[in-house]
């Protein structure tokens, strides 16, 4: 569907609308920047962003994980982008703090702006959850876009099967046969009943002091998974509606939640909707780990791996060394981006 064209009036209120939102954040900068020079915050320290509100953050202090020490705060001018995960040197104040640093991220998840700009959305993540159900119905080359994409930021990624007793009643369902296949390329996969006694301590012990993202459709039902990770009921379900067979999304606000087990978990649509963006089809076959070895085996340079004569990867195909589902999800991937 073509653009819709805006008239001079739509984009004048566009544009006063940027302009003023610029403005609250260059004043909410010079407050901050006021508040250290009178010298009323404290001693600098170091927390984690747990939310994220516009030109304003919450930070948690690193010596309590306690709500109530939790500390709203500006941001200090030229920081650059600050997300939820991210780790900062902050000084507390009687109303509002001040975050004058941000410390290095060991990692970073990225998603375009409604301008196509690429900007960070979550930080400093150590696992990507891939979760998998039989309703929605699962979709392999949907799996592999998250691995490919796992494996592009290098962020570990692990397949969680959630639901699982759904799968019991079925001798060999398909979804456990593809489980298998992940498995076998060393990937882990684990599986969850969130409603059985004891039925997450295999996600529990995966995750076990870990920083971690949900990503998967909608109605897999990550946010019941936040609710029973965290035991706590307040978190809203997305519950899989009965007559469209689809899932709802309910979180709105990025979060990082602590869990019980020490790990850290953040939620957030941009984080669920994290995928390809702006990769090359050489980044591509890479994210496909059981192609790496044949990479640069080609007898042309360029070869593109579809029908070209003395093609590495066509050959590992036909020997069984790469599954032919496997390769067409490839296929599938390449041909989405380039009609993209």
């Amino acid at each position: 569907m073509a653009k819709r064209k805006l008239n001079r009036r739509q984009q004048w209120r566009i544009e006063k609308v940027q302009s003023e939102r610029a403005e609250r954040a260059k004043r909410r900068a010079e407050r901050a920047d006021a508040l250290i020079e009178e010298g009323d915050l404290g001693k600098e320290q170091l927390g984690t962003v747990i939310s994220h509100f516009g030109t304003q953050i919450d930070v948690q202090p690193d010596n309590t994980k306690a709500s109530e020490s939790i500390q709203r705060c500006h941001i200090r001018a030229n920081l650059g982008s600050i997300v939820t995960g991210d780790r900062v040197v902050w000084r507390s104040g009687d109303e509002i703090g001040v975050v004058t640093a941000r410390l290095e991220r060991s990692s970073e998840l990225t998603r375009p702006d409604n301008h196509g700009n690429i900007k960070p959305v979550a930080a400093n993540i150590d696992l990507i959850v891939i979760v998998v159900a039989s309703e929605p119905e699962h979709h392999a080359n949907l799996i592999d876009r998250y691995l490919v994409a796992a494996e592009q930021v290098e962020i570990e990624p692990l397949i969680l099967i959630n639901k699982a007793d759904l799968l019991d009643s079925v001798d060999n369902h398909p979804l456990r046969q593809l489980a298998q296949t992940y498995r076998s390329l060393g990937y882990q996969v684990v599986e969850s009943r969130a409603h059985e006694q004891g039925g997450t301590s295999d996600l529990h012990q995966a995750i076990k002091g870990k920083t971690l993202v949900f990503v998967g459709q909608s109605g897999v039902g990550k946010s019941s998974l936040v609710a029973s990770l965290l035991e706590d009921d307040s978190i809203k379900i997305g519950d899989l509606s009965e007559t469209t067979r689809k899932g709802r999304h309910t979180t709105t606000t990025a979060r990082l939640y602590y869990l019980a087990n020490e790990a850290e978990l953040i939620d957030s649509p941009g984080v669920r909707e994290f995928g390809l963006w702006h990769i090359t089809a050489q980044e591509v076959l890479s994210g496909f780990i059981e192609m790496r070895p044949f990479i640069g085996e080609c007898q042309f340079r360029d070869c593109a791996h579809k029908v070209e004569p003395g093609c590495a990867i066509l050959a590992a195909v036909d020997q069984g060394m790469i599954s032919e589902s496997r390769f067409f999800s490839y296929q599938q991937i390449l041909e989405s981006l380039e009609n993209h």
